[in-house]
């Protein structure tokens, strides 16, 4: 058995699932992939069944009734390889945004290197992103230094969604107290891990936006990252937050 998981969150990623999970399969590492689907109405679901009888023993889907978040998927994906005997799970979108590539980079940084938590980072070593307009790439950056200024974290990515995580740190982090399930969602689970002493690491990678599909940002997202990061702060100062 593999001892990698990637959770893949879909809603209409018909046009990218496959090639996604071919690419995962075809890497020098043997990786599992987990994709949890909130009910496409293009049937990525469906497609992924048909790749499931090629893939039968790498490839597994969980089908949710509607579209329930982002951060509600994750949870949903980490507990499902908590009950099996996975070490490292990852966060990786199904857009090509993140390069399959890079997966080994991020394995390798939390397996040989001893990390429990490697974040694939754009702002590392300067702005690693392609095919963003600059509006939202100055959105992006300002973000992550935003909070990263609030939470004091010495992470220049902090709302980065290409993640490997050792086990440990999904064990330690109670997933039913994850209070934000959308784009604030990556800032607190790196928070957590962070408030928690677990050793993280950014892996610089480039990030290249979607030309298939469509974007599933929202200005409600981005207000929840920017009020929730000052909740979590406070409440950390008073010892409030659940961890």
């Amino acid at each position: 058995m593999a001892n990698a998981l990637v959770v893949i969150p879909t809603y209409n990623e018909i046009d990218n699932i496959e090639k996604i999970v071919r690419n995962i399969f075809s890497l020098q590492k043997q990786f599992h992939v987990l994709v949890v689907d909130d009910n496409s109405p293009d049937l990525t679901a469906l497609k992924v069944k048909e790749l499931m009888e090629e893939f039968p023993k790498q490839l597994f889907l969980e089908q949710r009734t509607g579209k329930l978040g982002l951060g509600s998927a994750y949870i949903l994906g980490f507990k499902w390889a908590l009950k099996r005997e996975y070490e490292f799970i990852f966060e990786m979108d199904a857009d090509f945004s993140h390069n399959p590539n890079d997966l080994i980079r991020l394995y390798n940084a939390c397996h040989k290197e001893g990390n429990d938590v490697a974040i694939g980072s754009r702002y590392k070593t300067g702005v690693n992103v392609v095919n963003w307009p600059m509006s939202r790439v100055l959105m992006s950056w300002l973000a992550s230094k935003y909070v990263r200024f609030i939470t004091q974290m010495n992470i220049y990515d902090t709302t980065a969604g290409f993640i490997c995580y050792r086990r440990s740190v999904l064990e330690k982090i109670n997933l039913d107290k994850i209070q934000f399930m959308g784009y604030a969602f990556q800032i607190e689970m790196k928070y957590k891990a962070y408030l928690s002493t677990f050793k993280i690491v950014e892996i610089p990678v480039v990030f290249t936006d979607r030309t298939k599909g469509e974007s599933k940002m929202s200005k409600g997202i981005i207000s929840e990252a920017i009020f929730g990061v000052i909740s979590m702060r406070i409440k950390s100062l008073f010892k409030t937050l659940d961890i």
